[in-house]
């Protein structure tokens, strides 16, 4: 109760930005103390809940990545914030929170592709965009992820939720669906329709499978992308024989949007978010018996389109439908810590929640309800300002990463994997060539590490870097959603953006001509990154 009481009333501030663990009302309170203290009179207290400083078992492993979901929209990160985040208040005061950790892009799918194989995603085919449904796998069998690599050194691997990197789907004449290479990843399938070319009743190639997980339950991609349906162990679950016309399709992707396309006949978009939690719910319960480690890899549908809280929680926020889901999300993420607890899983996990990227959160937005999703960050989802990249990172291992921590080192989501890799002691794996472990952050060992600058990657694959204090951008405007995209170079203008995130978290002086030299050094810098 003390702890509580210290949590409800305490703030902190670190680094350029401020980081709050925010003062929570009394009802948010005691929704923490049920998470946190409640032990289920059937928990089965085994060897699993020992301290992990007291065992040489394997952690279990649970990556949670939430979608679209802003780093201002959690309390624990923004004291402002109108959205009530108790469970992931609750897990940042039982772990270290990073105040300068960023997606390796600002959009859905590379994202996921740096997460799971620690390199950056513009490396592969995918040079800008994300994929869609029917789109073929973006990561080759052949090339080592976070679930091959803990499927070879003894774990089992589960992937429940949003898969979008791909999916390579069988053809009727027994071959599979492939497209040209060096065809733009943003062109493919854009005006796919024929499907009568598809076999739907036979399994997809690559997919999760492929990526190295032993179970998977998905849905292909964005929930507003065609098809909509669910696939478990690479096969669909019902058969893809209905149509949806699509659903406020005006609303300019905001809201209930979703595209018109094929699904399963049963498929509800507003059941999608609880089914992935339930899934996991279960996987985790499955395990109870079982003493091999595993990795759950929970990729949530949400905070994204559509916007789709469910009755219990609609009307809930001060910010709108948008402020509802992600209210829905918090207890959703709740119900899986709360199950690793009851199975007796909790002291023996590493638990990961982090975004994707930014939110889709307009200035109208702000003005209209007084919120920043992206806390005081330029920017939103898609952008190369830090609105579109920078996101909530917590990490909670009990016995080894200290409660109530902050860290304020800056990160990227491809460092999750050499993390991972040292945390099970895999020396023999060869670390990827964009991923720098930050283990000996979380073990306290160090406060930073020697990482070499970030590279940022835009929607519409604009790049920057980030070194120290300073973000340089190659171009100038958004390259993302956010006007102006882009702005052609003309005589007298700056050749792209150059800022001192210490002194300007919100990217409003363009250092350019007062660091000329600077701008010159980290251009060249980011070039050689590039080339290696």
């Amino acid at each position: 109760m003390d702890l509580l009481i210290k949590i409800a009333t305490s703030e902190f501030i670190r680094g350029p930005n401020f980081f709050y663990i925010s003062r929570m009302k009394l009802d948010s309170i005691i929704i923490i103390l049920a998470l946190g203290c409640t032990i289920s009179s059937g928990c089965n207290e085994t060897a699993k809940n020992s301290a992990v400083l007291d065992t040489p078992v394997p952690p279990n492993i649970v990556i949670i990545l939430a979608d679209d979901l802003g780093y201002g929209d959690v309390a624990a990160f923004n004291r402002e914030s109108k959205i009530k985040t108790p469970h992931l208040n609750a897990l940042a005061a039982s772990g270290m929170s990073f105040t300068d950790a960023h997606s390796n892009s600002s959009v859905c799918t590379p994202t996921r592709y740096g997460l799971l194989t620690g390199e950056y995603a513009w490396r592969s085919r995918m040079k800008q965009g994300v994929l869609l449904g029917y789109s073929p796998s973006l990561i080759p069998e052949d090339k080592s992820t976070l679930a091959s690599m803990l499927k070879n050194q003894g774990y089992y691997t589960a992937c429940i939720g949003k898969w979008h990197l791909g999916l390579d789907w069988k053809l009727k004449d027994s071959t599979y669906l492939t497209f040209p290479q060096g065809q733009p990843v943003s062109q493919e399938l854009r005006a796919f329709k024929t499907y009568d070319l598809l076999d739907f009743s036979a399994p997809v190639k690559g997919g999760p499978a492929g990526a190295g997980f032993d179970y998977s339950f998905i849905i292909p991609a964005s929930l507003d992308f065609e098809p909509y349906c669910y696939l478990e162990n690479n096969t669909l679950v019902e058969p893809l024989d209905a149509e949806t016309a699509g659903s406020d399709l005006d609303t300019g992707y905001t809201g209930a949007f979703w595209r018109p396309g094929k699904m399963s006949a049963s498929f509800v978009h507003e059941e999608v978010l609880p089914t992935f939690i339930d899934k996991g719910v279960d996987f985790i319960k499955s395990r109870e018996q079982n003493e091999q480690p595993f990795l759950l890899y929970l990729p949530l549908n949400a905070p994204h389109t559509p916007w789709l809280p469910t009755k219990d929680f609609a009307g809930n926020s001060e910010t709108g439908t948008y402020g509802d889901f992600v209210e829905m999300v918090d207890y959703e993420v709740g119900r899986i810590l709360q199950q690793l607890q009851t199975s007796g899983f909790e002291q023996n996990s590493l638990v990961i929640f982090a975004s994707d990227n930014g939110a889709y959160w307009k200035d109208d937005f702000i003005e209209k309800y007084q919120h920043r999703s992206n806390y005081n960050f330029r920017g939103m989802k898609a952008d190369i300002f830090d609105g579109g990249h920078r996101v909530p990172l917590i990490v909670k291992w009990p016995g080894m990463v200290k409660e109530e921590s902050l860290n304020d080192q800056t990160l990227c989501l491809t460092d999750i994997f050499s993390t991972i890799k040292d945390v099970i002691k895999a020396e023999q794996v060869p670390k990827p060539g964009d991923s720098f472990s930050f283990y000996s952050i979380l073990t306290g060992e160090a406060s930073d590490i020697q990482r070499p600058p970030v590279i940022h990657h835009s929607s519409r694959g604009m790049f920057a870097i980030r070194s120290g204090d300073w973000k340089w951008i190659e171009g100038l405007g958004s390259g993302g959603f956010s006007e102006p995209v882009s702005i052609p170079q003309e005589d007298g203008m700056p050749a792209g953006q150059l800022y001192n995130l210490r002194q300007d978290l919100a990217e409003t002086d363009n250092q350019y001509f007062k660091q000329k030299e600077l701008a010159d050094s980290l251009d060249s810098l980011l070039e050689e990154i590039r080339q290696l």
